[in-house]
């Protein structure tokens, strides 16, 4: 599963991910958009080893309150998935 997981990631662009979000109703602005990429490239190896345990609050900062709470919502909705 992780290597079709880190294939995935490899071919991630940021066009992808806005997509995602616009289709999950949260509109990024592009300081959020480019956080966002740039965690998932380089952070969803500790997220998915600690995904039970991952702590998503300390990045609040970097999202308006409207986004990071969609987010919250879609790591609650797709994290058992994993």
């Amino acid at each position: 599963m992780i290597n079709m997981i880190e294939g995935y990631i490899n071919k991630l662009t940021k066009h992808d991910v806005n997509s995602f979000a616009i289709k999950n109703n949260i509109n990024l602005t592009s300081s959020e958009l480019d956080f966002t990429y740039t965690f998932i490239k380089n952070n969803y190896k500790e997220v998915l080893n600690n995904k039970n345990n991952f702590n998503f609050n300390k990045y609040r900062s970097n999202f308006s309150e409207d986004s990071f709470n969609k987010i919250k919502i879609l790591i609650d909705k797709y994290s058992s998935y994993l």
